[in-house]
């Protein structure tokens, strides 16, 4: 089977009900797309990786990493079924520190890298009145300190995705925005 964007986001608009968990999936699938253009990968290829990296998470939001089971083992499943290649199903794999799959390709790593961080970019873009559009680098690291803001983000997880793609901090933070920025009208900005 020969994949493509419209069959993913089909998959995606399948399984996702919940239109906060989409627009983080888009998020993602952008700024994936603008590092397969940076790191000369298939475009397509990581951005369907980004689209589809959280698709089980609603029906198996509890992974059991012994079992294999949950997210993002089941999503995995489907995607095999569907003769995915293996590339996105390690790069997904990979996106989760408790599956124990080592991030070994460059889509991998920076899946790892752009999942938490878009969450965070988002939420900081939500706080303000320009949104995506006046957010500077600046902005997100002072936020990244405040340990109650997006509590639930990482800052662990972003640290270590910054490590393995082996650029600054600064220079990821701005890439995520900029890959951001020409969806702002689809995440309700």
């Amino acid at each position: 089977m020969e994949i493509n964007r419209e069959q993913a986001y089909a998959l995606l608009r399948e399984w996702v009900k919940s239109e906060s968990l989409r627009r983080h999936m888009l998020c993602v699938e952008a700024a994936m797309r603008a590092y397969a253009k940076k790191y000369g990968g298939d475009e397509e290829m990581w951005g369907i990786a980004g689209l589809l990296h959280d698709f089980d998470y609603e029906k198996y939001p509890e992974p059991n990493a012994e079992a294999k089971t949950g997210h993002p083992f089941e999503g995995v499943r489907h995607l095999q079924s569907l003769n995915y290649p293996d590339e996105i199903i390690q790069a997904i794999l990979g996106h989760a520190l408790y599956s124990g799959v080592p991030r070994t390709s460059q889509m991998a790593k920076c899946l790892f890298a752009c999942d938490e961080l878009c969450g965070f970019v988002v939420a900081c873009a939500y706080m303000r009145p320009d949104k995506l559009q006046g957010l500077e680098v600046k902005s997100v690291k002072k936020k990244l300190k405040d340990k109650s803001f997006a509590a639930k983000v990482s800052r662990e997880d972003i640290a270590l995705g910054v490590a393995e793609l082996g650029i600054s901090e600064d220079e990821h933070i701005n890439f995520i925005i900029e890959a951001l920025r020409p969806i702002s009208p689809a995440l309700g900005f």
